[in-house]
C-alpha cells in the first residue's frame, strides 16, 4: 500500500513538472495582447475593433486548434505612446513577460511602435501593426527576415502609399480650382506635425508638387500637442496659399481645423487629419470643422464589400461612434483566427506562410493581402483606403470615386469652401 502511494505520488508530482514545462497543453485561450494609446481615440478604436472580434469568435465557441476549440482572451495595454516611448516599451514587456500573450496587435506612433516591433521580435511573437505608417517597419523584414518576420502591418499603407493617394486627391483639387476658379498655379502650403512618420511624406510632396504645376510656399511643422496655431496661419495667410496640405495624427488636428474655420482661411484643404475621422470632431471643433479632409478606413454609408456595412453600423451601436482605422484590429484578429484554423496550431513559424500567401476578406478593404516585406498591398481590388470631408457638419467620402475603375458604394463629390470661392470667382 505504502509502495503504491509513493508511486501515485511520483506520478503526480510528475505530470504537474510535465504541465509546467509546457504550459500551452494546459492552455484554455488564445492570449491576445491589445497594445495602444488607450486614453486616445487611436488606442479605444485598437480596444473595440478588438472586442468586437473577440466576442463574434468566442460566441461560435472559439478558434478551432487542430481537435479542439480555444477561447480568446484579450490583454489590454496602455501604451500611452503620445507622452512616453518608455511607458510603450514596459507595455509592451508586460505583455510579453508577464501576460505571456500569444499574438500582438496594434501599436500607433511609428517612434513608440518601432521599439515595441524589436521587443515582439526577441519573443518571436507575430505583431499584426494596426496604427503606424513609417516604410522602415516593414523594410526591416526585407533586410532581415528571420528577425522580422512575425511583423505584418495590416493598416494603414504606408506612408508612401498613403502619400500617393494624397498626391492623386491634390491633382483631383488643382482641376477643380483651375475649372472653377481660374486659378493656373495654385500655390500650396504644408502643415505637419512633428513626427518621425511624416518625414518621408513631405519629401515626396516638396518634389511632387513643382512637377503638377502648383507652387510650394513653404512648411510648417507645428508640436502634434500644439493648442494654437494662428502663428502658422497666419504664416500661410501672408503667403496667400490656395491649398493647404495638411498631415496631422494627433491633437493638434482639432487645433488647426478649428482655428482655420474661425478665420475662414481662403483655401482649399487636402491631405491627412486623423482627429476627424472620429465623429466627436464636428463638437471638438466647436462646428467649425467643415472642409476638413483626411483619409481614413470607414465612413458611414461607404461600403468595400458586404462586410463593411454590418461592422460599421454594430461599432457606432456599441460604443457610439464611427471606427477610426486603427478599428482594423478587428481584421487582424480574423485573419489570425482564420490562419490558425487552418494551420490547426498557434505556432507562429507554422503560422506565417499562410498569412503570407492568404487573400483575406474583411471589413476594412475589398481584400487584404500582404507583399514580400509584410506591407499591406495598395490598389484595386485590394486597400486604397477612403478620402473623405466633413461637409455641413458630416464626414462624407469623395475618393476613390472613379480612380482605376475603383467606386466604393456611398461616394459623394469634394467641395471648395463658399469664402475661397467668394474671394477667387469674380
Amino acid at each position: 500500500m505504502k509502495r503504491h502511494k509513493l508511486l501515485l505520488s511520483v506520478f503526480f508530482a510528475l505530470c504537474f513538472l510535465v504541465s509546467m514545462s509546457f504550459p500551452v497543453w494546459g492552455a484554455q485561450t488564445i492570449k491576445i495582447g491589445v497594445i495602444g494609446p488607450m486614453n486616445f481615440v487611436q488606442g479605444k478604436g485598437h480596444w473595440y475593433g478588438a472586442t468586437m472580434a473577440m466576442e463574434k469568435l468566442n460566441a461560435k465557441g472559439g478558434i478551432k486548434v487542430g481537435k479542439k476549440k480555444m477561447e480568446v482572451e484579450l490583454v489590454k495595454a496602455d501604451s500611452n505612446e503620445f507622452i512616453s516611448p518608455t511607458d510603450a516599451t514596459n507595455a509592451m514587456e508586460l505583455l510579453l513577460t508577464r501576460h505571456k500573450v500569444d499574438f500582438i496587435v496594434g501599436g500607433f506612433r511609428t517612434e513608440a511602435v518601432l521599439a515595441m516591433q524589436d521587443m515582439a521580435m526577441d519573443y518571436k511573437k507575430i505583431f499584426l501593426g494596426c496604427g503606424a505608417a513609417h516604410p522602415e517597419l516593414c523594410e526591416r523584414v526585407g533586410k532581415d527576415y528571420n528577425r522580422y518576420k512575425y511583423w505584418f502591418r495590416v493598416t494603414p499603407m504606408n506612408s508612401r502609399y498613403l502619400v500617393k493617394v494624397c498626391l492623386i486627391n491634390l491633382a483631383t483639387v488643382n482641376g477643380m480650382l483651375k475649372k472653377g476658379l481660374g486659378i493656373e498655379k495654385a500655390k500650396v502650403a504644408i502643415v505637419a506635425e512633428k513626427a518621425m512618420w511624416i518625414d518621408p511624406m513631405i519629401a515626396a510632396i516638396e518634389a511632387n508638387v513643382p512637377k503638377m504645376g502648383m507652387e510650394l510656399v513653404g512648411i510648417w511643422r507645428p508640436s502634434d500637442k500644439a493648442t494654437d496655431v494662428t502663428a502658422e496661419l497666419a504664416a500661410v495667410q501672408r503667403a496667400d496659399a490656395q491649398i493647404i496640405f495638411t498631415i496631422f495624427s494627433a491633437s493638434v488636428g482639432i487645433t488647426f481645423a478649428r482655428q482655420a474655420g474661425e478665420l475662414k482661411i481662403p483655401a482649399a484643404f487636402v491631405g491627412i487629419n486623423v482627429e476627424a475621422q472620429k465623429d466627436g470632431f464636428w463638437a471638438a471643433t466647436q462646428g467649425k470643422g467643415d472642409y476638413a479632409v483626411s483619409m481614413t478606413t470607414f465612413v458611414r454609408g461607404v461600403s468595400y464589400n458586404e462586410l463593411t456595412e454590418p461592422f460599421v453600423e454594430e461599432y457606432i451601436q456599441r460604443f457610439g461612434e464611427c471606427p477610426t482605422y486603427t478599428a482594423v484590429t478587428h481584421e487582424a484578429i480574423n485573419i489570425l483566427a482564420e490562419v490558425i484554423e487552418k494551420a490547426g496550431t498557434i505556432d507562429a513559424d507554422k503560422l506565417i506562410p499562410l498569412i503570407e500567401k492568404g487573400e483575406f476578406i474583411g471589413s476594412g478593404a475589398p481584400k487584404t493581402k500582404f507583399d514580400e516585406n509584410h506591407d499591406l498591398v495598395f490598389g484595386p481590388g485590394y486597400a486604397t483606403g477612403i478620402t473623405f470631408q466633413w461637409q455641413e457638419g458630416k464626414m462624407m467620402g469623395w475618393w476613390p470615386n472613379g480612380w482605376e475603375g475603383v467606386t466604393y458604394k456611398g461616394m459623394t463629390t469634394y467641395k471648395i469652401p463658399p469664402w475661397m470661392i467668394e474671394k477667387y470667382k469674380k
